[in-house]
């Protein structure tokens, strides 16, 4: 799976909110989530590299195949953490980032974990459904959750989001489309879809269309389980240097 993006959104992090004012800088800190799943990806890639790509891909990527017939289900994670090569990695890591910053900033930063993990396993499962043969790699299937998440942000809190961070984010989203279409044997469509589609419910599901309530604020669950997300990505990127390593 490979994600590229016509561009970040004009607005700066400050400039996204037409009417809700920000919080404090001290309160939104640093992408805390999205700089850790980019710290898995990196690490994971540094061991791929160690014993090169293509064995890489036999050992922990989502072979589909193994993922249907096989029982290896871990395949759809640790699939999700592998990348096909430096240009990959960084592509993804760049898009994660800035896609994920703005997630942290406008809602409660553990939905970003929570919708990666989410978006990245039914994007492997849309993609096994549809060809169910070949193998990918490839973050992008959760990066494009999170997008999705923000695209149900920008209807929910529609009196809150400028007109002109809505425009830009649905040009990413058209653009990631049409660029899958285009060079459509090399990228995993469906997985983006998968994905994408997976961040939009959630997005529908959990932030609130009420004026009166903050979606920064969800409470000791929301935290709970991006914690839990983020470990259970933590954990499958130690299993795929194992498998890798080992």
């Amino acid at each position: 799976m490979s994600l590229q993006y016509q561009s970040e959104p004009d607005e700066t992090v400050e400039g996204v909110l037409a009417v809700e004012p920000p919080p404090p800088v001290e309160v939104i800190g640093p992408p805390v989530y999205t700089s850790a799943l980019i710290a898995c990806f990196a690490a994971v890639s540094i061991a791929q590299f160690a014993v090169g790509l293509d064995p890489s891909v036999l050992i922990a990527g989502f072979d589909k195949p193994a993922f249907l017939g096989g029982g290896e289900y871990w395949r759809i994670l640790t699939g999700a953490v592998l990348h096909g090569g430096l240009a990959h990695i960084a592509l993804n890591s760049f898009a994660f980032y800035s896609f994920g910053r703005l997630s942290e900033y406008l809602s409660d930063r553990a939905h970003t974990a929570i919708v990666f993990l989410i978006a990245a396993i039914a994007g492997g499962a849309v993609s096994a459904f549809f060809v169910p043969e070949g193998r990918s790699v490839g973050a992008s299937g959760g990066i494009l959750g999170v997008v999705g998440y923000l695209a149900a942000y920008t209807i929910q809190r529609r009196k809150f989001v400028t007109p002109e961070f809505r425009r830009s984010l649905l040009m990413n989203i058209g653009f990631i489309l049409i660029f899958g279409l285009v060079l459509y044997q090399v990228i995993d469509n469906y997985a983006h879809i998968g994905g994408l589609a997976a961040g939009a419910v959630y997005g529908f599901l959990q932030v609130p269309s009420d004026p009166h309530k903050d979606p920064r604020e969800s409470g000791s669950s929301a935290e709970i389980m991006g914690l839990a997300a983020l470990a259970t990505t933590i954990a499958v990127s130690i299993f795929s240097i194992y498998l890798l390593l080992s």
